[in-house]
């Protein structure tokens, strides 16, 4: 469905024929009306959850209401304001405030301290709060470490000073709201004194002016640094609405009110960050002011109602995109957001807040108007691990979807009578309760207000699953992501791919994310304290946080917004494609690393056992593009609490202390932050082995078989801490510990020799899928590397990877001319064979020729022949099968045979049968005949 623009040019005229006419003078409005009322005041009595917060809120107020009796200026007293300076300017020099000055007739509000929310100060309890405090020796607080008050700039108090005011406000919000509720007046004037004290002081303050006149000055706030936080818009908007009838009858004016709100969401219009989530976020603003505000008409400088509402939806400023446009950065086919998952599920949630308030104004179903926020919010499933939590690339954490993404849809659908769409998506929120992530509760107003009482039941909550909203592979190339997935339940295994493209992204090259066993057991870094940190600019957003490869100590670029995308150069199943042949997912994908001009190259595989069980494969190429000296590394982090490393004979090998892997060596600074630094050197293949080891639970192994080189160092330390893990991705005690790392040195090119490494994990007392892992070279054909894993059930799988689709494998009677093939033969007999990016390919008889494009093609044996399938013309020439003297093709379509023809003998061998396939078939299979 295309966006309807149309609607745009006619919102203005809906909204005021179906809204603002209507209740231009009645409060509230933001979350319900008065009409509403009685139905909400029954729903509180029969819904647990929403009687739950509204007792909450009544019980936390308690405290404040006497205190208050006591001194009525209690709270008051606690807001950060120039109570003594009165100052109306704010000077801030960058991200840090610098100074006030002026003067007005009453208190003003004191700007935040810095950009920066890390801090090594506590932030205080209301309790502890000075009343008054406006002192220029700063503030006093205690540092976090030595645990004593000292007095310092606010500058080094993060975001101390805001967090206060919108703590009071929310005080305030809540006392607004209860005295709508209940109609005691105890309520109206705790919260009155406190609303008016602030919006008075912010109508005398001046929005603040950056000394240095650097970017600062085109994203400050009028409370905080960034547009994006000024959070205590949603309070002051929800106290006004709520205590307007009680402003009216006390003849309280709120003119300097009302050109606050004017004033704030000129300055969100004004600044912001246009190309990326600021705008969606400062919409959601904007909408709160839009809506609590009057027509146009009401006010003489002709900014209300439609004014701000056309800046949300409409009408976009050079540092501001309007909702229309900012929309227009998703990638329409996959759903997905340019930016890493954190950021991105949470732009869903701020659109869906955005509209379900502006749903609520018009009830004119204003979802339809977007249909990329639905399919985004289902897109967003992609983004998951198997159990449930999302993948951490970039500034992003392990966490469950945000609840509330569906709990909104849902809300939506029946609220218009989409019953088939609310039983689905209540079946997915229903999942997340059963598997304990999610309980339903509220957490705040838009929930009380807005989640439907309770979720429905039907026969479409059976097809809500994460397997039928996910696929084996999954590609997003808008953030450079590529997703492989196998199994179910404790049997699955998940490995994520990225580059760096689009915001909110790291120096990681080419990086993955390992999950099995129910843990990320190779996780990535994470964010660090805070973006400006110098701990995430040295290393949480730099190469060494990240399993990649880094050439010469150096790999670098730019974080944050980056264009460093990887090429995806082949992969089966295609992306969002279900394959019959569901015992192989690979993808390999190219990239050029531009601190050193490198060519690097990754390939990997999952692929799973006759057992159930599953390992991956990772052949990492890299060189530089010029001659000379160069190196290698090949870094990989993994979970737990020992890393050991044995020979070929499992025996340990011998380790020394080393001073390298430093930027006193010359490599970044990210190598610093290793520890416990370990080294030694072997040229034979190596088992290194990560423990997690539980009280009272079989320990879990991560085995990775290494690939020897000559001279190859092999390094063991310990990094610092993931902060992408959790709960749900890792046992919980080791989500504050150091990270057991493994680097591969070359001192030499790893391309015609690659870096390749067997991930094998398993459990104790479980099965361990692989009994042996075997690396090989085929004579004269130097970019072939060939990898003999010895399965369980001794069983073997070959895979033969080429550096591209045009080199050639040979080796006796084997021929590849093509990408990868992947063979597994039981006691000599072929199990199947999955072949890609081929042209010709020869083996035991089998001579598969590609017709024009180079073919994917999947050969399963079984009882009665053999399962195919393949993605682009070719012949078959299969050899006889002992005791069968001749085989027929049956070509599916939609599960039914749609053709049949026997095979023919080659001409050129007596002994292969000849088939050809014209085109693509999901299904074919070759039915040998006695």
């Amino acid at each position: 469905m295309k966006l309807k623009y149309h609607v745009f040019i006619v919102f203005c005229f809906v909204l005021c024929s179906k809204f603002l006419f209507a209740q231009d003078y009645q409060h509230p409005r933001i979350y319900i009306t008065n009409e509403a009322k009685s139905d909400f005041l029954q729903s509180i009595e029969q819904v647990d959850w929403k009687k739950e917060l509204v007792e909450e809120k009544k019980a936390n107020l308690e405290k404040y209401l006497d205190f208050c009796e006591k001194d009525p200026n209690w709270l008051v007293s606690r807001l950060q304001m120039n109570w003594n300076t009165k100052h109306d300017k704010v000077y801030l020099k960058g991200g840090d405030f610098s100074h006030s000055e002026g003067s007005a007739p009453v208190p003003t509000v004191r700007y935040s301290g810095t950009r920066d929310w890390a801090t090594d100060y506590i932030s205080p309890k209301l309790e502890e709060v000075q009343p008054y405090l406006d002192d220029p020796k700063g503030l006093y607080l205690e540092h976090k470490t030595t645990h004593k008050k000292e007095w310092i700039h606010p500058s080094e108090a993060g975001f101390t000073i805001e967090k206060i005011n919108e703590q009071i406000m929310r005080i305030a919000e809540d006392a607004s709201f209860l005295y709508w509720l209940t109609g005691e007046k105890k309520y109206a004037e705790l919260a009155a004194p406190i609303f008016l004290t602030y919006m008075d002081g912010m109508f005398y303050r001046d929005a603040p002016i950056d000394l240095n006149n650097t970017i600062q000055q085109k994203v400050s706030g009028l409370a905080t640094f960034e547009v994006i936080h000024e959070g205590i818009v949603v309070s002051l908007v929800t106290t006004y609405d709520f205590l307007f009838d009680y402003f009216k009858s006390n003849h309280t004016s709120l003119d300097r009110t009302v050109a606050v709100f004017q004033k704030w969401g000129d300055q969100i219009i004004t600044n912001g960050i246009p190309d990326n989530n600021w705008n969606l976020f400062q919409a959601r603003f904007l909408t709160y002011i839009g809506l609590v505000l009057d027509t146009n008409a009401t006010y003489k400088n002709g900014k209300g109602k439609e004014y701000f509402l056309d800046h949300t939806l409409t009408t976009s400023t050079d540092r501001q995109l309007a909702i229309k446009e900012s929309l227009l950065v998703y990638d329409y086919e996959t759903g997905i957001w340019p930016e890493s998952p954190s950021y991105s599920v949470h732009v869903i949630t701020t659109l869906l807040r955005i509209f379900t308030l502006l749903d609520h104004a018009t009830n004119n179903n204003e979802f339809l108007n977007y249909p990329i926020i639905e399919k985004a919010a289902l897109a967003s499933f992609q983004y998951l691990f198997p159990n449930g939590y999302t993948i951490g690339f970039g500034d992003a954490d392990h966490n469950i979807l945000p609840p509330e993404n569906f709990e909104l849809l849902i809300s939506n659908y029946q609220k218009y009578n989409e019953t088939d769409k609310e039983a689905l998506i209540s079946g997915l929120l229903s999942n997340m309760i059963s598997d304990d992530l999610y309980t339903r509760k509220a957490k705040d107003f838009f929930q009380l207000f807005f989640y439907v009482d309770e979720l429905k039941t039907g026969h479409n909550i059976a097809e809500a699953s994460l397997e039928s909203l996910t696929s084996p592979t999954f590609y997003a190339p808008n953030v450079s992501l590529f997703n492989q997935r196998m199994g179910k339940g404790d049997d699955a295994i998940m490995v994520s791919t990225v580059g760096s493209y689009g915001n909110h992204a790291h120096s990681n090259g080419i990086s993955i994310e390992l999950y099995a066993n129910n843990y990320v057991l190779g996780p990535d870094s994470g964010k660090g304290p805070s973006y400006w940190h110098p701990t995430f600019r040295n290393y949480y957003a730099r190469m060494p946080a990240h399993n990649t490869v880094i050439v010469d100590g150096k790999s670098n670029y730019n974080n944050m917004r980056t264009y460093h995308p990887f090429q995806l150069d082949h992969s089966f199943p295609k992306s969002g494609e279900i394959s019959n042949f569901n015992t192989v997912t690979y993808s390999k994908v190219s990239f050029v690393e531009p601190e050193t001009a490198s060519d690097q190259q990754r390939f990997l595989a999952l692929i799973k056992s006759n057992a159930g069980k599953s390992y991956m494969v990772d052949v990492f190429r890299s060189r530089k593009q010029e001659e000379g000296a160069q190196k290698h590394e090949y870094i990989y982090h993994n979970i737990g609490q020992t890393l050991d490393v044995l020979d070929g004979n499992n025996q340990a090998l011998k380790f020394q202390t080393t001073e390298e892997l430093s930027s006193k060596q010359g490599d970044l600074v990210g190598y610093d932050f290793f520890t416990d630094k370990l080294k030694t050197e072997t040229s034979g293949d190596a088992r290194a082995i990560f423990s997690v080891k539980r009280e009272g639970k079989p320990t879990q192994f991560t085995k990775l078989w290494v690939k020897g080189s000559k001279d190859q160092v092999i390094y063991k330390v310990k990094s610092p801490k993931s902060n992408a893990l959790s709960e749900g991705t890792a046992p919980a005690e080791l989500l504050d510990q150091p990270i057991p790392t493994l680097i591969l040195k070359r001192q030499e090119a790893a391309w015609v020799n690659p870096f390749a490494v067997v991930f094998n994990p398993y459990v104790e007392g479980e099965i361990n899928p692989i009994a042996q892992v075997t690396y090989t070279r085929f004579k004269g054909s130097p970019n072939t590397q060939v990898i003999d894993v010895v399965l369980n059930d001794k069983s073997t799988d070959r895979i033969v990877v080429n550096a591209s689709t045009n080199d050639i494998a040979t080796h006796n009677e084997f021929y590849q001319k093509g990408l990868l093939s992947i063979i597994r033969e039981s006691e000599k007999s072929l199990d199947f064979m999955l072949l890609s990016g081929m042209t010709k390919f020869e083996k035991d008889g089998w001579n598969i020729i590609a017709s024009a494009k180079p073919y994917t093609m999947s050969v399963e044996r079984t009882a009665e022949g053999y399962v195919l399938q393949n993605n682009e013309p070719l012949t078959i020439n299969m050899p006889y099968v002992e005791g069968k003297t001749s085989a027929e093709l049956r070509l599916y379509k939609d599960g039914e045979i749609v053709d049949k023809r026997m095979g023919t003998k080659n001409r050129n061998n007596d002994n292969q049968l000849v088939f050809k396939l014209e085109k693509a078939y999901d299904k074919v299979v070759i039915y040998l005949m006695d």
